[in-house]
Order: structure tokens, then sequence, then C-alpha cells
């Protein structure tokens, strides 16, 4: 008899009981068992950045982590950011600055982008801040290469990416 509590976590403000099997991905949780298929499989390797998701606030790669590993988390995926703020402006400004090609890696990218605004707004440093104890300050090319490095895109829309995210950090 099995008496552990069941795995709880809650999905774009959903609460979902995962499927015991702990070899489940988040990411294959997400996609297969939730349908919710924005977030993608890359590399599924963690080298890509394709599955960002946010995890408590936090950018993580689907990829690898383990279901059971997120119990208890607030999971958002970039369906989840339509109906937040930060996220809308975030993928408007990807509209508006084309900074898609094929779309592929976009759900990634822009659950990236609103972690990377969120890291900035409460002052997360990075590799590349050049003074820690600096209030959080402009957003350099160096700061967003830093920042951006997880997340690769295949058709090289990097510049069109950059502008998306200077406008919304200027606002």
């Amino acid at each position: 008899m099995d008496d552990r509590a069941p795995l709880r976590l809650r999905v774009n403000g959903q609460p979902y009981e995962p499927p015991a099997d702990p070899r489940v991905s988040l990411l294959d949780f997400l996609h297969d068992h939730l349908r919710l298929t924005g977030t993608k499989k890359g590399c599924d390797q963690g080298a890509c950045g394709t599955c960002t998701v946010l995890a408590d606030g936090r950018r993580v790669y689907a990829c690898l982590l383990l279901t059971v590993q997120c119990a208890g988390m607030e999971i958002v995926t970039v369906e989840g950011l339509a109906g937040d703020e930060l996220g809308a402006r975030v993928q408007e400004a990807f509209v508006r600055h084309d900074a898609l090609q094929c779309g592929y890696c976009t759900p990634g990218q822009v659950c990236s982008v609103v972690g990377l605004l969120t890291e900035l707004r409460d002052g997360v440093p990075s590799a590349a801040t050049p003074d820690l104890t600096a209030p959080p300050g402009e957003l350099t090319d160096a700061e967003l290469g830093e920042r951006m490095a997880g997340n690769v895109c295949r058709c090289g829309t990097y510049p069109h990416i950059a502008a998306a995210i200077r406008e919304v950090a200027a606002t």
C-alpha cells in the first residue's frame, strides 16, 4: 500500500495531480498530458532553451526537470502568459518587432524574456553585471546577451528579439 501524499502542482493557475511515474519530465507532462503545446521540445538536453517555462517565477528548462521535482510549484507556460500583463506586453512586442520567424523557439524565448525582466526588476545580477551592489540599471548589450544566452534561435532573429526586449524593458 502506498501511503505517500499525491503529487500536486499548479500549471497556469490550475491545480493538477500528474502521473506518479517519476520518469516523466515536466516537458512531457505539459505537452503530452496537459496538451499545452506551446512548450516545445528542441534538443531535450537543456542546450537550446526551446522548452523554457517559469517555475515559481524562475526560468527553467522543462526538459531537464522531472515532474516530481515540481511538487508544490507554480508552473507558467507561454499559454499562461497571455493573461499576464508583462507576458502580454512581451508577446505584443515580439509581434511588433517581427521577433520570430519560424516561431518554434518563440514560446521559450517569451518565457525567458518575462523571467529576465522580472530578474532585472528584482535586482538579480547576472555574470555580466559590473556592480553587484548597484540598483538595477540599464539593460546593456552584455547583460542582454548573458541573460538570453540559454535561448537559441536557429533563424537568427536575435536583433529583433533584442529590440522587443528593450522596448518592454524601457516601459
